[in-house]
């Protein structure tokens, strides 16, 4: 399901304004910036991972994952409120405990930066509109009950159509073990050692000169 936020018919002038569209439009507590940011653990935690991880999540789980938010090399997935208290556990039930992963939940009284909503035009010299700015890639759609449908433990938290929060941190968990053990694996690849590139050269000259 393909979340989309309707352009404002004004552009975006700055934190205010923004502050004001989380909070009349979808009921979201904010915290006064700059940069705006969306209080958690009210409505919804944050499930932030490496945005490599992320995109293979994503791919993998398809529709049932949304809001996501991108804010530089860090991709954010909303979740049912609560969840922040639950991951320690799961990740044991999941054989994920002990491992050392990329994965960080934000919870009750945490903070994350407002993603500017699909269709506003940053002006002047707000930090929405830098590089590496907090952006929407599924934006939370306002009119619906976005918080009944994010990933929750127990479907009594989320409705029985809601996604499970197990199954999506299973997947995290193991495209962020997946994308470290890559990065480890390019960072120990041996180079050529100096005796066989030495070797090679004289060959290498043979055919050159042939």
């Amino acid at each position: 399901m393909a979340l989309t936020v309707p352009p404002p018919r004004s552009p975006l002038d700055g934190g205010p304004a923004l502050a004001r569209w989380y909070e009349h439009e979808l009921g979201w507590a904010t915290s006064a910036g700059p940069p705006v940011q969306l209080v958690t653990g009210l409505r919804f935690d944050v499930l932030e991972l490496p945005a490599t991880a992320g995109r293979r999540v994503l791919r993998r789980l398809g529709t049932e994952v949304g809001p996501v938010a991108l804010m530089g090399r860090r991709m954010r997935l909303l979740v049912a409120a609560g969840a922040a208290e639950e991951l320690p556990g799961l990740l044991d039930w999941l054989e994920w405990g002990g491992i050392s992963l990329d994965l960080a939940m934000l919870g009750a009284d945490g903070r994350m930066t407002a993603p500017v909503p699909p269709g506003w035009r940053p002006t002047g010299r707000s930090p929405s509109g830098t590089p590496g700015a907090s952006v929407w890639l599924r934006a939370p759609e306002p009119g619906r009950e976005v918080e009944s449908r994010l990933p929750a433990l127990r479907p009594s938290r989320g409705g029985a159509d809601a996604p499970c929060l197990a199954r999506l941190v299973a997947a995290a968990a193991a495209e962020c073990h997946r994308a470290r053990l890559l990065s480890a694996a390019r960072v120990h690849r041996p180079e050529p050692a100096a005796g066989a590139a030495a070797q090679q050269r004289p060959t290498a000259q043979r055919f050159a000169s042939s």
